[in-house]
């Protein structure tokens, strides 16, 4: 597949709603916040071993964000790309696609934060390491840290919620270029076109480097990555089990 193009002013139900519901639940996070109530912490997603960390994060991270920007360029890209997909595969098959790879994004963006958490825990005593655990929610609430750096690190990672839609978009992302791969995109910095099939490896090849350079960002790379790598393999899957897939 090549040359399938739905027409500009239609979105399919499931990229609408999908956006509706991310755009209600940040106007919700402003306006709770001012009641006192931080839906973020509440809804994003905890590193596991964290106080705060309920199993339904897994989910509900994935209809938060950091701010209007944060908000914009993920449904952007999901109306761009994902009501494509979702034209060719109906609602059900983008549907489940869509939390496949929202979930296996947090999954490797979890096991990245183990491999991190187990890391730093290593190289400090065992007492400093559960002070971190017992003390370091509080201590984070009152926008202070730990002064020694791996304890500072550690209380970072405990305490700060993953959120966005950033892994499914990148697993759509994916998609695209898998069924497409052809189809010219055209940059805007630079200006030029690409063909999709490169956009995607020199997006995940980016998102692969800064992931192993930049650890201690707040850009959830990873988990980027995880959306890719599992919207790779469900694709295959489907084409080697669904006669006629693409």
């Amino acid at each position: 597949m090549n040359n399938f193009r739905p027409s500009i002013n239609t979105i399919p139900p499931v990229v609408k709603n999908l956006i509706i519901i991310n755009v209600i639940m940040l106007f919700a996070t402003y306006v709770l916040n001012m009641r006192g109530i931080d839906l973020t912490k509440i809804l994003g997603l905890h590193y596991f071993e964290s106080p705060d960390f309920r199993p339904y994060q897994l989910v509900t991270h994935m209809f938060m964000h950091g701010g209007f920007t944060h908000l914009l360029f993920n449904m952007f890209a999901l109306w761009m790309f994902g009501r494509v997909l979702e034209s060719v595969w109906g609602p059900k098959r983008f549907f489940t696609y869509y939390f496949v790879t929202g979930l296996g994004a947090a999954a490797l963006h979890t096991f990245v934060n183990y491999i991190e958490f187990q890391h730093l825990a290593g190289k400090m005593l065992p007492e400093a390491v559960q002070m971190v655990m017992t003390q370091g929610p509080e201590i984070f609430s009152q926008g202070k840290n730990f002064s020694d750096p791996d304890a500072g690190k550690l209380n970072l990672l405990l305490n700060i919620p993953t959120v966005g839609a950033s892994g499914a978009v990148f697993g759509i992302l994916l998609g695209f270029g898998m069924l497409f791969p052809n189809t010219q995109l055209m940059l805007l910095f630079p200006p030029i076109p690409i063909k999709a099939k490169y956009f995607v490896m020199g997006y995940g090849a980016i998102e692969l480097y800064l992931g192993l350079t930049q650890s201690g960002s707040n850009i959830a790379h990873f988990a980027h990555l995880g959306g890719m790598l599992f919207g790779f393999f469900m694709i295959k899957y489907w084409n080697k089990h669904t006669n006629h897939f693409y």
